[in-house]
């Protein structure tokens, strides 16, 4: 666990009074509010804001952020709540700024298929407005996140190896600076030599450059035709052989997702999956025209035989489409279900596809040392995978040893040319892999770049990037 900073150097009252001054209801301090907008899933750590404010537009959100700049008091933007990186913690108190009232889409150009909303709209809020227009945002992290948060944390998800991460399909951003000031970012243009990137600085930022509160996205046409399929093999290296030579190839698949026999233990208890076998699993998802999507799975097809797999099971009509994927999207679910009362956190390596099958080897034999139920899932068509580590909560010793077993996994992952984190961020539980990811130069521009746009660091303090007076401790 990363050493926290010091709690605060200003007086949480007098902020509070000012906020309440300018927000009256919409600030709230109750304990049960507090406690919701400080939880965490699984890690230790959690800690409280001192306050909670619902904002409603981008000019509730600047005037907060002055107001709090003004007392030097910390402010931590919330959306859905669904990060799994300790992002939310009040390490400082201070207040957290709840963006979810913030939710309706305020631009649909479906002719340059692109969208403007606001931070607190979900994926899924957003794509039930653009079905009657024959589109759809196609990032899919599982959770049902706001796209702010997804911003923030540079999310992707089940459909990222065909079209990208937030990284990607961020046109332009909204943004609160630390001094309270509204900037805007990016155009709706395709591409653009002009300047800095800045989109892309505050996308991943998680919050602590800015609070982003409005997003232009790109979108997509529904496809034609979409088709699912689910394909066993007896071991776990067979399925990654076959996802490796598969990108190899080209092969344009919209999702390949794997579950070890582990994981697919879990969901078919869970999900009350059948026809399945306890065994190494992957779920795949091709979009196209009729012809083109016959025409993926077939040479799909012929990779995983040559890789020793079963029977190809397809799935067409959108009910057993869903009902697959919520198998898939329940896995966290249907992991704890292995243990009841455990709790569980993610681990989120990504390494080259070529180093995929060594990284999943090393990480399943850490974990079999270590002693923990550990099931895998992974976007492995990006080299990204999930290790779900169950621990009793009660035990200080085994929550140390799935602490130590996520701190090797990331070093597997650095080691092997990848990342500690493909999709959840660093937040506050992965400051110590930063410095041996990045190496101390880079780090130091990171800091720096943190200095000079939020000099009082009020914006999330103590993530994201470890600061000369915070010890990147584990």
């Amino acid at each position: 666990m990363a050493t926290l900073p010091a709690h605060r150097t200003t007086d949480a009252e007098a902020a509070v009074a000012a906020l309440r001054a300018r927000f009256g209801a919409a600030l709230q301090s109750g304990q049960a509010i507090r406690q919701q907008h400080g939880a965490q899933e699984g890690m230790a750590g959690g800690s409280l804001p001192d306050a909670v404010l619902f904002a409603t537009g981008t000019g509730d959100v600047a005037d907060a952020v002055a107001i709090c700049a003004a007392h030097r008091f910390p402010v931590i933007a919330h959306g859905a709540g669904t990060s799994l990186e300790g992002q939310l913690c009040a390490v400082r108190g201070g207040l957290s700024l709840d963006l979810t009232g913030m939710n309706r889409v305020l631009e649909v150009n479906a002719a340059d298929l692109d969208v403007r909303v606001e931070a607190g709209v979900t994926r899924e809020a957003l794509n039930a407005e653009l079905r009657a227009q024959g589109l759809f945002f196609p990032l899919d992290p599982g959770a049902n996140a706001t796209l702010g948060g997804m911003a923030a944390t540079r999310a992707s998800g089940t459909n990222a190896v065909r079209y990208g991460t937030m990284r990607e399909v961020t046109l332009g951003l909204t943004v609160v600076t630390a001094a309270g000031e509204v900037i805007r970012t990016g155009t709706r243009a395709r591409k653009s030599a002009a300047g800095y990137d800045l989109t892309r600085l505050f996308v991943g930022s998680e919050g602590t450059l800015g609070i982003i509160t409005e997003l232009s996205l790109r979108v997509f046409g529904i496809p034609e035709q979409i088709a699912s399929a689910v394909v066993q093999f007896e071991r776990l290296e067979e399925a990654v052989g076959a996802v490796m030579l598969t990108m190899q190839m080209g092969l344009p698949v919209a999702r390949i997702e794997l579950l070890d026999p582990l994981q697919m233990d879990a969901c078919i208890r869970y999900s009350k999956l059948e026809g399945f076998e306890v065994k190494p699993t992957l779920f795949l998802e091709f979009h196209g025209s009729a012809a083109g999507v016959a025409e993926q799975a077939e040479a799909f097809r012929a990779v995983a035989s040559e890789f020793g797999g079963g029977t190809l099971t397809f799935a067409t009509l959108t009910e057993d489409r869903n009902r697959l994927w919520k198998a898939r999207h329940s896995a966290w679910f249907a992991a704890k279900a292995l243990r009841p009362g455990a709790e569980a956190f993610a681990t989120d390596a990504c390494v080259p596809i070529s180093r995929l099958a060594d990284a999943i080897a090393e990480a399943r034999a850490e974990a079999e040392a270590a002693g923990l139920i550990a099931p895998i899932v992974g976007h492995v068509g990006d080299g990204n995978f999930h290790m779900l580590l169950l621990f009793d909560p009660a035990s200080h010793e085994e929550r140390a040893r799935a602490e130590a077993l996520s701190a090797r996994i990331a070093d597997i992952a650095i080691r092997m040319g990848g990342t500690a984190t493909g999709e959840h961020g660093i937040g506050l539980h992965k400051l110590s892999t930063m410095e041996t990811e990045h190496g101390a130069g880079a780090l130091a521009v990171m800091a720096s770049l943190k200095r000079a746009l939020d000099p009082l660091d009020i914006l999330n303090p103590g993530k994201t990037v470890p600061l000369s007076s915070q010890a990147p401790g584990h």
